[in-house]
């Protein structure tokens, strides 16, 4: 079941991404020193009080050159079509103004549940100020500071009491998997060359597909459940930033997956975009599928395919355990391999490795490469498990964690990739000080 996604909504400058940060902050790993990993912060995860929930933060969005009314006005249509619940952030020492206004009425209009955040409230006294914010209709407002942290609690408490606490009950059999990519790389066309039937409607415009389709089919008896990411459009008054909105739906399928395709256009190559969504199928921990759609379409020598996966490999350095496949949705070619091929990721995704062999692994790989020492300290490897799968989690016990430099891991991750099939899949290795 996807996540409750929260929107902070709110004028240019009232503290949105201040708050955005804090309460992501806890939730957002660095994740090594992986070079390529982007992180666009338009959308991220948070936790409260054990509910986990999607966050989009409307502050850093670039909408063209419309005038500042219809600017904000946009961030607010674009999040309220996404959110669960809106927080409605206004300035405490400014006071109500005529875009808090503005963006009130647009709200008027939904049927979501909306919690005002009163920021910038950042001592006793200033919390008389915040009475007159009842006027905006909003019920109490949430006196707040983005700058100490204050009141953060108390407003996260009214936000998950509006979460839909039912559960939807699911087969543990059934593997989802979800098509990401940019607009217009062909993941509708692909959705619909998989199952043989026009399921979703294609076009050559990038943004037809307005909301997230979830197709069951059924293949040699396995379930699976496919999911074609919402792409954008461009309704009414409504002017979207593409790149970072269709991160911001990505996000979402690949939360909901157990294994994402990243789907890449042979036409145009690779760009930037692609490299952000796929960082965020690494960082999500999830299988990963690296699809080359519209292979029909160039005119190939010998070494076309070597030369495209040698860039994606380039590119997509921290992706090196993705498998590639490279296909046409048109001519169906290669097409009848991707079930299988998900299937694979995903029992690799799910398995597990007996402390055992594994350990096996890890004595032969410090013999054939002894462990670093830093400042005239040694490193010492004592014992390895593997504490939970999807992904593969790997604990190390060291004699102290700051010995294990991030190359000496990614050498050990490599041993374990040449002994145990991984591929598909990210391993998390951790290290811990033996107690």
């Amino acid at each position: 079941m996807s996540l409750p996604t929260v929107a902070i909504v709110g004028k240019p400058n009232v503290g949105k991404s201040t708050i955005f940060n804090r309460i992501a902050g806890e939730r957002i790993s660095i994740v090594e020193d992986t070079p390529g990993v982007t992180r666009d912060r338009i959308y991220s995860h948070g936790e409260w009080l054990g509910h986990e929930f999607s966050m989009i933060d409307t502050g850093g969005i670039e909408i063209g050159d419309q005038p500042f009314v219809k600017q904000i006005t946009a961030q607010a249509e674009i999040a309220i079509d996404e959110a669960d619940v809106i927080i409605f952030m206004v300035n405490g020492k400014e006071g109500i103004t005529n875009a808090d206004d503005n963006i009130a009425r647009i709200l008027y209009r939904t049927n979501k549940p909306i919690v005002l955040a009163v920021n910038k409230v950042d001592n006793f006294e200033s919390r008389a100020n915040i009475y007159d914010f009842y006027s905006l209709g909003f019920g109490d407002p949430y006196p707040i500071s983005g700058a100490h942290g204050l009141g953060l609690g108390d407003l996260l408490d009214e936000v998950i009491k509006n979460f839909d606490e039912k559960t939807e009950e699911e087969n543990d059999d059934n593997i989802k998997f979800s098509l990401i990519g940019r607009p217009n790389v062909g993941k509708s066309s692909l959705v619909n060359a998989i199952l043989g039937e026009d399921r979703v409607i294609v076009s050559n415009v990038a943004g037809t597909t307005r909301d997230a389709i979830n197709t069951e089919f059924e293949q040699d008896g396995q379930e699976f459940t496919m999911v074609d990411t919402a792409g954008l459009r461009k309704r009414g008054k409504v002017y979207e930033n593409t790149e970072r909105y269709s991160v911001m739906r990505a996000m979402k399928a690949i939360d909901n997956s157990d294994v994402a395709l990243i789907v890449l256009n042979a036409e145009e190559g690779i760009r930037e975009q692609d490299k952000r969504i796929a960082g965020y199928a690494h960082e999500g921990g999830k299988g990963v599928i690296i699809i080359v759609n519209k292979w029909d379409t160039l005119k190939k020598t010998s070494k076309t395919q070597q030369e495209f996966e040698a860039g994606i490999r380039s590119q997509f350095q921290y992706l090196s355990y993705a498998p590639i496949l490279f296909v046409s949705a048109k001519t169906k070619q290669r097409l009848s391999q991707i079930p299988d091929l998900i299937k694979r990721v995903y029992d690799n995704h799910a398995k597990r490795i007996s402390s055992s062999m594994l350990n096996d692994v890890l004595m032969d790989a410090i013999a054939m490469t002894p462990t670093p020492s830093i400042n005239g300290r040694k490193l010492r490897i004592y014992y390895a498990t593997q504490v939970t799968s999807e992904p593969p989690t790997i604990v190390i016990f060291v004699n102290d964690e700051e010995l294990m430099h991030f190359s000496y891991r990614r050498y050990i991750e490599n041993q374990i990739r040449e002994h145990f099939d991984f591929s598909g899949t990210p391993i998390k290795i951790i290290s811990r000080k033996r107690k």
